[in-house]
């Protein structure tokens, strides 16, 4: 597509019209992230650069849940979706801009949120040249896979419209400029749940170890047990993983204590295999702590559950057609299932029971962060999600994270319809 074809829009974006706007709120988010649960300030950053731009925004939705919805005429609705939470690392990026609050956008919801209000920005300068709706979504609590179920019960489709369609981004290890799509052959990212576990021992002096029940040997052999339910229970074939992310006792090292807690996390591609897996966590649970002679059964609680992400055929292979168009073909390429978690499917048919509204197609899709000198120095190794090093070259990978999800709402708003 050359540049005289491109939607006005588009070529704005081509220009680095919503750049400049878009960085200052993405160094902005950069510098304080907010956990779970606490997004007050990038909420609020975020709401008030939507109203700005001339969108009616909504705070408050579902937690410190933004709705930004700018209407022009009849036509398709559509939602984008972007994350407002951090993570609890304390960054080592070493960045002039790096948060130093023990908390870090270490996954890209801070490029998520930038490249949401660009876009916002372009359509919002264009209103001429596309019709429908755009609403734009700042989920809070990501992280925790809660957000969007708030979101939802908060009657977020009741309140802004039911969409034609929900698309979303996510930063990858992958060089700045390109764009990776999941594809329906198999989910994009995996279902997976969080337990908590509280062992119940018999606290005492650890010099009468004959008088106590120990949970920390209980919380040991059961860490140890649990890596049998993936290597000994699971087909190799059905990709599931089981993390114990937290262990926690203890308060002196001359006290036995009462209790123990571990998190659990458990991930799956398909529902049989999670709910086998999460099966056999349990059974190991309470076996090892009747092996233990623990007074009490343990509590298991289920602290969240997500399922797998699967993006809608057709709506999908438009956007990547869209994509490509803008990109050139060496730049768009195909994402395999992995098995992170995200709670964007519930916005679809897989969350039909919180909000009502059927099989709501879903678009999704990955954005390059790496700069080429970093991805030519590390061999293509750059720090990935998550990591305390993860460090978007946010100057090469704004740009084109703000001109795909330009392209992916155009593709959609210029009437194409549903599905089509």
């Amino acid at each position: 597509m050359s540049p005289t074809a491109l939607h006005p829009a588009l070529a704005l974006a081509r220009a680095g019209e919503a750049d400049r706007s878009a960085l200052t709120l993405y160094l902005d988010v950069h510098s304080a992230p907010e956990l779970s649960g606490a997004e007050e300030r990038t909420a609020r950053r975020f709401g008030d650069r939507l109203a700005a731009l001339g969108l009616e925004v909504t705070r408050g939705v579902g937690g410190h849940g933004v709705v930004g919805v700018l209407r022009n005429g009849p036509g398709p609705c559509v939602y984008l979706r972007a994350e407002l939470d951090a993570l609890p690392v304390t960054e080592e990026t070493g960045l002039a801009y790096a948060s130093g609050n023990g908390a870090m956008h270490a996954c890209g919801h801070d490029l998520h949120l930038a490249a949401a209000a660009g876009t916002a920005a372009l359509l919002a300068r264009t209103t001429a040249d596309w019709h429908g709706t755009l609403v734009v979504v700042g989920q809070p609590q990501e992280e925790t896979l809660t957000g969007a179920r708030a979101m939802l019960t908060a009657g977020l489709y009741e309140r802004f419209g039911v969409p034609g369609v929900v698309l979303a981004q996510h930063a990858a290890p992958l060089p700045a400029g390109m764009v990776a799509h999941g594809t329906p052959r198999g989910p994009v990212t995996a279902a997976s749940a969080a337990l908590e576990v509280t062992v119940h021992g018999r606290g005492g002096h650890a010099g009468t170890p004959q008088l106590t029940v120990d949970p920390v040997v209980t919380a040991a052999a059961i860490v140890l047990r649990l890596q049998a339910v993936v290597s000994r229970e699971t087909a190799p074939g059905e990709h599931v993983t089981l993390t114990v992310g937290t262990l926690r006792a203890g308060t002196a090292v001359n006290v036995v204590p009462a209790t123990a807690s571990l998190g659990i996390g458990v991930r799956a591609l398909s529902e049989p295999s999670l709910e086998r897996a999460l099966a056999a966590v349990e059974r190991i649970v309470r076996a090892e702590c009747a092996a233990s002679a623990c007074p009490r059964d343990p509590d298991i609680a289920a602290v969240t559950r997500t399922p797998a992400l699967w993006v809608t055929p057709g709506v999908t292979e438009a956007v990547r057609a869209a994509h490509t168009a803008l990109f050139g073909p060496e730049r768009v390429t195909d994402w395999p299932t992995s098995t992170a978690s995200e709670d964007f499917a519930l916005y679809g048919g897989a969350g039909g029971g919180l909000h009502g509204a059927g099989d709501v197609p879903l678009v999704y899709w990955m954005t390059g962060v790496a700069g080429r000198r970093q991805w030519a120095a590390t061999g293509g190794r750059v720090p990935p999600n998550h990591s305390p090093l993860f460090a978007p070259d946010i100057r090469s990978a704004l740009p084109p994270a703000i001109s795909a999800l330009t392209a992916a709402a155009l593709d959609r708003l210029a009437g194409k319809g549903q599905g089509a």
